[in-house]
């Protein structure tokens, strides 16, 4: 078989010339790259920048420019880079070396993309107007994000930076320092400003290479201690990206006086709080901020948990597991509109109480005339900023005073501005109250609903006192039905209309507290002399239909095989002022008996107790005259013939059961639907 014929010599030498000469080019390039007068060209760079940027730019001693395959290495000794004519400070940059890397093909693009930036002694005035502009976009159009240059790696030795944003109410001066002795964490940072009108300031170390933008380079240490007003902050870890924080692994103490004043600083719609003191394991990855391990205090009460926030989502939503092992009740108020207690405003180490606490305490105890309900504006605003799906439970409750609470839990959902506490369950006198309650803040005043049924609490602990006479009461159930509109506690309930009812069956009542609240005399003396027992407990009911605000007794009756009580009345809580009438009728015959019927008025903050004047003073008149015929025959007018008569507890309890008028039957119904917010399953 042929072979195929050898190439020519001439056309062999042609390739062998083609080759040496493009080798020749290439090294040509090369050399003049690396022996390149590159300092020839500052005074054109620095026209040339200057011109492109509206802003004067000068390299003022020495260019030098490493070229490679991808990107270059530029190294400026002595810059100057002025800002525009609107920023407060002069100059953008003003350092005494900077060298930065520059990507050839991303110029293409018209993107800036500098993967490592080195200064020396940089002095750096940074700027964001509320309209967008930027002082560190390098276009003429400080506006435009395509001018805004992407940097990944950051270092800098000895020098400060000046930062202004308007937007976020942020004016801050920083100061950093380098020593390599100091280990992993070479850079000092100082940083003094103000913050939304608050005085700001933080100390920390950082490592010496800092990472604006991912760069697949393992995480860099920082540690902080920032205090803002009387929050403060510290932490130690690691963060990936320092121009949004991803990568963020650290853990931070946070304390302060009330959670909620980080709204405008998080964006996060957190309870109003006593003061508070935090713990945990804080992480950022993307748009998911995580606190892992959150422990520590609110006011008295301890708290621990595991909490999300997301912000990748149309409206952030804020999602967690909450408990307690102790709540105290006074760290509630706040949430209510309720200023903290002096207890609670001292209880956190580290956080001072607002001056005068004590005294502002003290002065309300003691004013007659003051509001019980909470009448602060809640900031139902907030509630449009997120949604939210957190559980709470509190393994048990104290300091709860004449309400014995033994703990709760609750699940607080937020859904497009409607906020639900469903189910909200818990532990009272044995038994528990459970149900829902509802906030519409879509609507001015928010439409605020309750409906919460009451089962199984024991009488005996509700009025605790009572125990010393060694009384053994029933169960009473209930329910709490209602609606109304208001942008507080006390708007609300003032405007509120439906049910509020609760009912007892049979148990056991202490004869002497009967005999006293029926002022028998002669009973009373029986009994202290023989010593108390037990009556029984027929029934009993208290049940008052609500009317704008207006609770109207509707049923009042307390059964006993002693003696039947009953009440009429009303509570109005607009005014916060109450006036109930209870009428004895004994079923039993007794002498000294002066019954009369009681009276109950006065404000929540003050209430009265006290008998009625004028069937009194009728039987006082009687007695007197009887008297003046025989000292004896005055006790004629204390004779109790006994004229009461069993209830009908079943058309009692019936009774109490059903509102009777039209706007409570409305206002219950209204109440008890606990509709499904807009965009929920």
């Amino acid at each position: 078989m042929p072979t195929a014929p050898a190439a020519s010599p001439p056309r062999r030498r042609r390739w062998v010339t083609l080759g040496a000469l493009v080798l020749g080019l290439v090294l040509a390039l090369l050399l003049l790259a690396a022996f390149f007068p590159w300092d020839t060209l500052r005074a054109p760079v620095n026209r040339y920048v200057s011109e492109q940027t509206g802003r004067k730019f000068e390299i003022t001693r020495h260019l030098d420019v490493a070229l490679g395959w991808r990107q270059a290495t530029v190294k400026f000794d002595g810059i100057e880079f002025a800002n525009p004519s609107w920023a407060r400070d002069p100059y953008l940059v003003r350092a005494e070396k900077a060298e930065f890397d520059i990507r050839f093909w991303e110029l293409l693009r018209r993107r800036i993309v500098l993967p490592r930036l080195v200064l020396s002694r940089p002095s750096l005035g940074l700027q964001m107007e509320e309209d967008g502009r930027k002082t560190w976009a390098l276009g003429k159009d400080s506006a435009d994000p395509a001018t805004v240059p992407v940097i990944g790696l950051i270092q800098v030795d000895d020098g400060s930076i000046d930062f202004l944003a308007k937007a976020q109410a942020l004016d801050l001066h920083a100061d950093f320092s380098f020593d390599s002795s100091r280990g992993d964490l070479p850079v000092d940072y100082e940083i003094k400003g103000r913050y939304r009108g608050q005085p700001m300031s933080a100390v920390g170390r950082t490592g010496n290479v800092l990472q604006l933008t991912s760069v697949g380079q393992p995480p860099f240490p920082i540690e902080i201690d920032l205090k803002v007003a009387q929050t403060r902050l510290t932490g130690k870890g690691t963060v990936a990206e320092l121009a949004d924080l991803d990568g963020l692994d650290a853990q931070v103490e946070m304390r302060g006086p009330n959670l909620g004043r980080l709204y405008p600083a998080l964006g996060i719609a957190l309870p109003q709080t006593p003061p508070y003191a935090l713990s945990g394991n804080l992480r950022k990855n993307g748009e998911l901020w995580e606190v892992r391990g959150l422990k520590g205090r609110l006011g008295l009460s301890d708290i621990g948990g595991d909490m999300q926030f997301d912000k990748s989502q149309q409206v952030p939503h804020l999602g967690g597991t909450l408990r307690s092992r102790v709540m105290d009740m006074d760290d509630l108020g706040p949430l209510i509109g309720l200023p903290p207690t002096a207890r609670s405003a001292n209880a956190v180490e580290g956080v001072a109480a607002p001056p005068g606490i004590a005294q502002v305490d003290k002065q309300k105890r003691n004013d007659p005339a003051r509001k019980v309900l909470p009448d602060a504006t809640l900031d139902f605003e907030r509630l449009r900023a997120m949604n939210a799906d957190v559980s709470y439970t509190a393994e048990r409750i104290q300091n709860v005073r004449e309400l014995p609470l033994d703990k709760g839990s609750v699940q607080v959902k937020l859904k497009d501005g409607v906020l639900t506490l469903d189910p909200l369950d818990l532990g009272v006198a044995s038994g528990r109250i459970a149900g829902a309650i509802r906030i519409d803040a879509t609507q001015n005043p928010a439409d605020i609903r309750a409906a919460l049924d009451i089962r199984g609490m024991q009488l005996n602990r509700l009025i605790p006192k009572v125990d010393t006479l060694k009384t053994s009461f029933g169960r009473l159930d209930g329910r709490i039905n209602l609606s109304g509109r208001g942008n507080s506690v006390a708007a609300w309930l003032a405007n509120s209309s439906g049910d509020v009812a609760a009912l007892t069956g049979r148990g056991q009542f202490s004869n002497l507290l009967l005999e006293f609240l029926g002022l028998d005399g002669g009973e009373i003396i029986k009994f202290l002399l023989e010593g108390d027992h037990n009556v029984e407990l027929r029934c009993a009911a208290v049940a008052f239909d609500v009317e704008k605000g207006v609770m109207n007794g509707r049923t009042l009756l307390f059964d006993t095989s002693d003696t039947v009580f009953h009440g009429t009345g009303s509570i109005n809580l607009a005014d916060e002022r109450m006036d109930l009438i209870v009428k004895q009728a004994p079923k039993d015959k007794s002498i000294l008996a002066l019954r009369t019927p009681l009276r109950v008025r006065g404000t929540f903050a003050a209430p009265k107790a006290g008998v009625e004047v004028a069937p009194l003073a009728a039987r006082g008149a009687a007695a007197l005259a009887l008297a003046a015929i025989n000292p004896l025959l005055a006790l004629a007018a204390t004779v109790e013939t006994g004229p009461g008569k069993d209830a009908d507890c079943t058309e009692v309890l019936t009774e109490a059961k059903t509102p009777s008028s039209r706007a409570a039957k409305a206002g219950a119904a209204k109440a008890k639907q606990q509709p499904t917010p807009a965009g929920g399953s």
